[in-house]
């Protein structure tokens, strides 16, 4: 269902696009200046072309729904996991990219990174475009404050929504929305690049999501400010499971691994919500015996303490 990709905008990042992975090197930018002008993103009515897509979308949730397929229960009995499952999911997912370098790739290679997460607060702030109802943005908003809660206890890091001075920042926007956009990243990253820009512009249908998150040249490993789209026009699931990903995502788990399971960090489209094994990947991410830079070496024997702590397995 996702498409992901993975890149910069600023130092060394991830991008994650539903269904290509590709990088990203934008200067990190200054914060926009309190004399730039404030676009206005009041209500205006979806076109024509933007309730077309939606009703594909409608279309593309009820098949997967048809199909057994976006669960929102987290995993049960018929995907057991074990300890030593969590560690080789966690490093896959945390330390690899299906598609390394700075263009998309089709051969599904795979690199080693190193760890990279946030260390100051996660400052998560949503923006609409303006196609997007006032009842739509205000169950978006409880959804998104709620899921930041979620993961600030998961991570034991501090994640929360704001209103100003957000550092993540979640663009609710549709195929009417593009001007709106592009005028707030000019705004917010008066260094983007159109490479960028285009990334929020004509999208396939296949790309359903994204998120892209920035490290400053100084501490390349340590992400500073993110940004996520996610389509006005999909059905509520849909678009949930668009939240849940990209926003995990841009905390430091950019790849997807088909032998994850249960996790929306696999490209199968089993699982719409975070699970309960991404909910111990957070936890294994912000532990503080890991820290940004790690090998996936370094890593690996500290990462398998964790996981079977949080197993319950003996050491």
């Amino acid at each position: 269902m996702r498409n992901h990709l993975g890149g910069l905008l600023g130092g060394i990042a991830l991008l994650t696009l539903a269904n290509c992975d590709t990088a990203l090197d934008t200067p990190v930018s200054p914060p926009v200046q309190p004399n730039q002008p404030v676009l206005v993103n009041a209500y205006v009515e979806p076109s024509a072309a933007s309730r077309d897509l939606a009703r594909y979308y409608q279309r593309v949730e009820r098949d997967l729904l048809t199909r057994g397929l976006l669960r929102t229960d987290g995993g049960g009995p018929d995907t057991p996991f074990d300890a030593e499952d969590l560690a080789r999911n966690f490093e896959a997912i945390a330390f690899y990219s299906e598609y390394p370098g700075a263009a998309v790739s089709g051969s599904g290679s795979r690199t080693s990174g190193r760890l990279s997460r946030w260390s100051g607060s996660v400052r998560v702030g949503t923006e609409f475009g303006p196609s997007v109802s006032p009842e739509q943005r205000r169950s978006d908003d409880t959804q998104i404050e709620a899921y930041a809660a979620r993961l600030a206890k998961l991570t034991q890091h501090p994640v929360s929504t704001v209103s100003r001075n957000a550092n993540f920042h979640v663009f609710i926007a549709g195929e009417d929305d593009t001007d709106y956009v592009q005028s707030r990243l000019r705004q917010l990253f008066p260094n983007i690049g159109q490479a960028q820009l285009n990334l929020f512009d004509d999208l396939p249908r296949s790309f359903y999501c994204f998120v892209f998150a920035s490290a400053s040249q100084g501490a390349p490993n340590t992400y500073t400010r993110a940004v996520a789209l996610v389509r006005a026009e999909h059905p509520d699931l849909v678009r949930l499971s668009c939240i849940h990903e990209e926003i995990a995502q841009g905390l430091g788990l950019p790849n997807d691994s088909p032998n994850a399971r249960p996790s929306i960090f696999n490209d199968d489209d089993e699982f719409a919500l975070l699970t309960s094994q991404d909910e111990m990947l957070l936890t294994i991410l912000y532990d503080p015996r890991l820290k940004p830079g790690m090998t996936a070496d370094d890593a690996q024997p500290v990462v398998r303490i964790i996981a079977r702590e949080l197993m319950g397995q003996s050491l």
